[in-house]
C-alpha cells in the first residue's frame, strides 16, 4: 500500500491555476498533492548575444526553492552568492523541455523567461516545474497572438513530466516524498504530446532495475502525462 493510499497508476491530486500574477503574460500555480511551484512567463525584447541576428528567439528557465518550501528554512542561494549544481541541473531540464515544443523562427528576435519557484516541496518539484512552465508559456504566445505581435503560433506541442519509481518492489505513477526518500528506483519521464521523448531521468536507488520494471514504468509515465496534458488543455481554454 503507497503511503497516500493510491493506486500504482494514480496521480496525486493536481491542479493548475492560471492568472495568478497580474504582471506576468502568463502565470500558472501548479499543485501536485502538497507539491506547489509558481511559474512566471516573462516576454523579454531581444535573444542573448549569441543568439542576434539569427532571426530566431529563445525561451529559457529559472528554478528556485523559497527558503520554508521544505521542513526547515533552507538559505537563499542569493545570499550564498551561487546557484547549487542541483538549481542549475533543473533549470536546464525545464529550459530543454520547453525548446522541444518550441518553433524558435516563429518566435521572432524575442526571448521568453520561465521562472519556477518552489513554494512548498513533496516530491517531484521538477516535474511539476516542467508542466506548468508549458501552461504559462502556452499564455505568454496567446498574449503575443492577441496583441498581433506573432502571427504564427510558435508552440508546435504540449510537454508535460511526471516521475515515478518502484516502491516496496511495485512501479507506481507520481512519487510523493515520502515514497520518493524509500525508492528501489525512480526516473522523470519528460514526453511530448506527440510522444516524444525528450528527457528520461533513470536512476536505480537502493538496488538495480530491471527492463521489465522500466517499461512498467514507462508505461505508468505515459497514462500520468496524458492526463497531464488534458489538465494542460482545460487550463489555457483549449
Amino acid at each position: 500500500m503507497r503511503p497516500s493510499n493510491r493506486v500504482p497508476d494514480q496521480l496525486r491530486q493536481i491542479t493548475l491555476e492560471t492568472a495568478v500574477n497580474r504582471y506576468a503574460e502568463g502565470s500558472c500555480l501548479i499543485t501536485a498533492g502538497h507539491t506547489k511551484v509558481l511559474v512566471t512567463a516573462s516576454i523579454e525584447t531581444g535573444v542573448p548575444g549569441w543568439m542576434r541576428g539569427k532571426g530566431a528567439g529563445w525561451v529559457t528557465a529559472e528554478y528556485g526553492m523559497l527558503p520554508r518550501a521544505t521542513h526547515t528554512r533552507g538559505r537563499r542561494e542569493a545570499a550564498a552568492g551561487k546557484q547549487s549544481g542541483r538549481t542549475q541541473e533543473i533549470q536546464r531540464l525545464i529550459g530543454r523541455s520547453l525548446r522541444a515544443v518550441v518553433d524558435m523562427k516563429a518566435l521572432g528576435e524575442r526571448q521568453i523567461v520561465l521562472d519556477c519557484d518552489v513554494i512548498q516541496a513533496d516530491g517531484g518539484t521538477r516535474t511539476a516545474s516542467i508542466t506548468g512552465a508549458w501552461v504559462a508559456l502556452r499564455l505568454a504566445t496567446k498574449y503575443l497572438l492577441d496583441e498581433g505581435v506573432l502571427t504564427t503560433d510558435p508552440i508546435i506541442d504540449q510537454v508535460a513530466a511526471v516521475s515515478c519509481g518502484v516502491f516496496e518492489n511495485t512501479p507506481v505513477l507520481d512519487l510523493d516524498y515520502e515514497e520518493d526518500s524509500a525508492a528501489e528506483a525512480d526516473c522523470n519521464f519528460v514526453l511530448t504530446g506527440a510522444g516524444d521523448i525528450v528527457e528520461i531521468q533513470a536512476t536505480g536507488e537502493k538496488r538495480g532495475f530491471t527492463r521489465a520494471e522500466f517499461e512498467s514504468l514507462y508505461g505508468l509515465a505515459e497514462k500520468g502525462i496524458g492526463e497531464l496534458f488534458a489538465m494542460q488543455r482545460a487550463a489555457c481554454g483549449l
